[in-house]
């Protein structure tokens, strides 16, 4: 592609709306991931452990699901299939794993996922869902909620 080519496409990438082009993204902020969650506008999986979701809560409706327990891959799957055309957010404490996950995803064909890089904690990304002050619920009210296909 020559250059000419090039800043016409990125002319136009420029034009489109942010709803179409935040759909596509494949990295978010905390901040946004808890705006569009709480617009139903994505699902929320937080991939950390049980002592984790313990000692800091877990992103108010968020389907704790932890990547550490049996069934992981089933229970993934089932919250995808759950939440239709919605796309899944994948949080953990610092971005680390939840990022490693959705590289494994991409690289397995399976679309639809979005890394929520700031994690619970924060890191490099920015100050996290907990320093942001997004709403947080705990455990055993987050585990309350989940639907029992994701149980």
């Amino acid at each position: 592609m020559d250059r000419r080519h090039f800043i016409l496409l990125a002319s136009a990438l420029v034009m489109v709306p942010y709803s179409v082009t935040a759909a596509t993204r494949k990295v978010w902020s905390a901040v946004e991931a808890s705006a569009a969650l709480a617009q139903g506008e994505i699902s929320l999986i937080d991939i950390r452990s049980r002592v984790e979701w313990r000692d800091t809560a877990v992103a108010k409706d968020a389907w704790p699901i932890s990547m550490h327990e049996p069934r992981f891959e089933q229970r993934l799957f089932a919250a995808r299939d759950l939440s239709g055309e919605k796309p899944i957010a994948l949080i953990c404490a610092t971005g680390g794993r939840s990022g490693r996950l959705l590289s494994a995803l991409n690289r397995a064909g399976y679309p639809g996922f979005i890394d929520v890089s700031e994690g619970m904690l924060g890191s490099l990304k920015g100050p996290g869902w907990i320093a942001h002050g997004l709403p947080v619920m705990d455990l055993e009210a987050a585990l309350a909620n989940l639907p029992d296909v994701l149980r």
